[in-house]
């Protein structure tokens, strides 16, 4: 995991570099979160990788260490899923990573210069930026923002669980897994669910 992009960057006379992510696109229900970071610091903090690439008790420290870390300005936007019923997953996750910026540049007070984007991503904002492919690996300020963003996630999905008991969101999360596809199928959808996903838009 490097500094390389976000140092480019700075030396063409930004100061202000977010490197930006997403967590939550693919599920059947429950929001879609995407967390904003910017990295004051001269070094990688280490184990800061892809969420995917870490274990869930690994990913619960280092968001911990991140959020909690003189170095780091975060951010975090969070959509439900009724709005993303109404504006599509992709205007979703736009507007999660709107709110993420919005969130860092309210709490901070700064200004955000430019901003980093994991995949194929543009935001309607006036501010530069880039969208790289699999920046969640390579780029630390998207690393750190994509685990960020899936913990938050994964927090909403276990505090629903608790209202939501029979769907066993604290297990999978949201996402389509067989034992997911199974209570959806016994119990019909709940006010967290997609209903503009399939399956669940066949209920």
């Amino acid at each position: 995991m490097s500094l390389k992009e976000e140092n480019r960057i700075k030396k063409q006379g930004y100061k202000y570099v977010l490197g930006i992510d997403e967590a939550g696109r693919g599920p059947l229900a429950g929001p879609v979160t995407a967390a904003a970071v910017y990295y004051m610091g001269k070094n990688p903090i280490f184990g800061v990788n892809d969420s995917k690439k870490v274990s869930p008790k690994n990913r619960e420290i280092l968001a911990f260490k991140l959020m909690n870390h003189p170095c780091v300005f975060w951010g975090l936007g969070i959509v439900s899923a009724k709005e993303i019923d109404k504006i599509n997953i992709l205007e979703a996750t736009r507007l999660a990573m709107k709110k993420a910026v919005l969130n860092l540049e309210e709490k901070y007070k700064v200004k955000a210069d430019y901003l980093i984007l994991d995949g194929k991503m543009d935001l309607d904002m006036l501010i530069k930026q880039i969208s790289i492919i699999k920046a969640d690996e390579k780029v630390f300020s998207c690393s750190a923002s994509s685990i960020i963003a899936k913990v938050a996630r994964d927090k909403i999905m276990i505090e629903m669980s608790k209202k939501y008991k029979e769907y066993y969101f604290e297990k999978h999360k949201g996402y389509g897994t067989k034992l997911h596809l199974e209570m959806i199928k016994k119990y019909g959808p709940c006010p967290l669910h997609r209903k503009s996903f399939k399956p669940i838009s066949d209920y």
